[in-house]
Parts: structure tokens; sequence; C-alpha cells
């Protein structure tokens, strides 16, 4: 199921909570000790840097797998820090090993979090917060201890090569992020209601040859059973990633008939064409950014696996270097706004996933539901 890990942290006592969640994640997908002690040590520096320095902020540990389905199945840890601090001024220092705007401080943190981690990126803008997700595989038999993933830097323009991580404006981003395939990524986060164990939203990814599919799944109401079919239907994604989006939905209400029932939308991108499909049935959002500005996707009415429609309009779209999809579920206010910086586009798609539902709320008035956001973006490199 759906299993979420959503704490805020406003004072030191719950950093201690962000490692034990950090080190639950891992039992939960059997991760090795070395990947369970680098996950803990992340979730730590993360939730350390929301009290130190963004008076307080979020914590939210999600279950996901490798975008790629050539890439097998292995599980990864995903940690997301959210805050609407002051933000960073200086992204690129505050994220090498050694930096601290204190001198009570080792100068940990953003850099023991990028050595570490498989997968990390940062996004911060003054005044507006920071967003950094950080995700944990148990494959750390190529990582020498204290060596990261760094290698010799090579300057190009105003970047920094470094290996495999790379300096874009103002922000960092290690590693290629989740990548659904050689030219598209996605990325997601979920969160639940009420910090439960279990939210009733659920995304997934695969590919089938040139067409890579992404899913999102709002299970009716809250709680265990929301996730079980949420669940399902994520499951059935991967049972069945040849199909096109209205057959897979009309398979997806089959299975889902002994559930309560989710409201889902898919969205499938055909490589070969640059085509992209999108379907829908019950409250799934979904919004499409083209080089002419944001535009919806409407999902049809109906309960997947109780009342399903009699047809199921398909929109589609042309997909280009600077297309991205953002899919959420009705958690995520009708009105949000999609997020204006030109540079995001860099960055992983769960970042981009959690600045929306960052900037979704707000500290004095955070969401009021389960709320799930998945991305689809081209390749960080832009190739087409």
């Amino acid at each position: 199921m759906s299993r979420v890990w959503d704490i805020p942290v406003r004072e030191s006592t719950r950093v201690r909570d962000a490692r034990v969640a950090a080190e639950a994640a891992c039992a939960e997908v059997s991760l090795d000790a070395p990947s369970t002690a680098a996950a803990a040590l992340v979730a730590t520096e993360l939730a350390t840097n929301l009290v130190k320095h963004a008076s307080g902020g979020r914590i939210v540990i999600n279950l996901v797998s490798p975008a790629d389905s050539r890439a097998g199945t292995e599980p990864c840890v995903q940690i997301v820090s959210l805050d609407h601090g002051p933000g960073i001024g200086d992204v690129g220092a505050a994220s090498t090993d050694g930096y601290t705007t204190s001198a009570a401080s080792l100068g940990a943190g953003l850099g023991t979090c990028r050595r570490v981690a498989d997968d990390f990126d940062l996004h911060s803008r003054p005044g507006e917060g920071t967003v950094a997700v950080a995700r944990i595989t148990s494959t750390r038999t190529t990582r020498a201890a204290g060596s990261g993933r760094a290698g010799s830097g090579l300057r190009t323009g105003g970047s920094v090569r470094a290996g495999r991580n790379l300096r874009v404006g103002g922000s960092v981003r290690v590693g290629g992020g989740v990548r659904a395939g050689e030219n598209v990524r996605a990325g997601g986060v979920t969160t639940s209601y009420a910090h439960a164990e279990h939210s009733g939203d659920a995304f997934g990814w695969v590919r089938s040859g040139s067409r890579v599919t992404l899913l999102l799944a709002d299970g009716l109401g809250h709680g265990e059973k929301a996730a079980e079919a949420s669940t399902a239907a994520v499951e059935e994604l991967r049972r069945d990633a040849d199909l096109p989006p209205a057959d897979l939905l009309r398979r997806l209400h089959t299975v889902l008939r002994t559930t309560r029932g989710a409201a889902v939308g898919v969205a499938q991108l055909d490589e070969d064409t640059g085509r992209l499909s999108f379907g829908g049935v019950g409250n799934i959002g979904a919004r499409l950014r083209t080089n002419t500005g944001w535009h919806p996707f409407i999902s049809h009415p109906g309960i997947v696996g109780a009342h399903f429609p009699a047809t199921v309009p398909l929109r589609e779209a042309d997909w280009g270097r600077d297309s991205m999809l953002v899919l959420h579920s009705d958690g995520l206010p009708g009105r949000w706004v999609p997020p204006l910086d030109p540079l995001l586009l860099a960055h992983d798609p769960a970042v981009v996933a959690a600045v929306v539902l960052r900037d979704a709320g707000s500290a004095a008035r955070p969401l009021r539901d389960d709320t799930s956001v998945a991305v689809l973006t081209p390749a960080a490199d832009g190739s087409p």
C-alpha cells in the first residue's frame, strides 16, 4: 500500500523522528545496513537544516521504484524536505562539504546529503523556501567511504560538472534523477491527510518499448482502504504497461471492483512520435506546459471500479524539449498556480512535484487531504 512517513519538523526533538522514519522506510523494502545508515544520515541532516535555517518545515518519505522499467524494480527510499523559509542565497556553496553559516556547526548538512545519496537535487529561491530530494537504494558497493559520486571537475560555461554533479543557476542537481527512459524522466511525491501512515493516493510509471506511461490514482476516502485501491491501480499498471490509456482505464475498472474504487489519470508518451495522450476518470488534475504556456487536461466524471463512463475522451498534444506534465489528486487546490521558475525544468521531477505541493499550501494553511503530485519532464540534458 501507499505507505507514507510525513513528519512536521518545527523543533529539534523531531529530528530523531525523521531519522527513525527513514530507518523504518528502509526496513519496509529490506534495504541493506549501509543504505539504511545513509538514509538515516540524510534524514537527520535535512531535518536539522529545517530547524536551524527555515524555522521548521516538513520531511516526507515515500517508497518509489526506478522509473525505467529496463532498470529492474529495485526499491528506493525517497526523502523530501520542504519549507517556506528564507531560502538559500548561494546553493552551490551551501551544497559543498564544510560549508556553514555558524561557528558551532561542523558544516556537514547538504554536502553530506549530496555525497551519500544515490540521487540528490535541491531547489531554493530567496524568500520562497527550499525543496530537497534524496533517494537511497541498496547498491552501495561502488561508493568508497567518503568519496561520493564526484569525479574530476570540468567547468563549462556557467556550470560546474563534477562526475555526475551539475550546478545550474541557483541550484545543485546530483545524478540524473529517476529516469523513465532515455529521453524523459518521471517522479513525484505523496503525502497523507493528518500525517497518517497510509495515503489514499499513489502514482507509478512504466516503460513499454518507446512508450512511457505515468499513472496517478486517488482511492476514495482516506486510510488503508483508500490506499488498497490506489495501490492496486499502480500494480496493474506494471502488469499492463503496453496498454494505451483508454484500454488501461477499462482494465483498471475491472480490477478495482473489489476495492472502494479510485479516480485515475493516465498519461502516455510515445517517444517515437513525440505525442502525449491523456485520459482520466474522476478528480485527477492534469496540466501540460508547452512553449505557449500551461494547458489543462480535463478528466471525465466517474469512479474507476464503480461508475465508469461509456467513453473516455482522450487529449493529445505534441511533446517537446520544453514540455512538462503535472498530474495531481484533488488534495491540491483546483486553482493552484504553476511554478514560474524556468530553471525548474532542469530539476529532478520529484523536486518539481514537491515545489508544486509546497506552493499550493503554506505553513499557516497546510493542505487538508491526501495529496499526490507526479511529473513528467524531458531528460535533463534536453535531448529530444
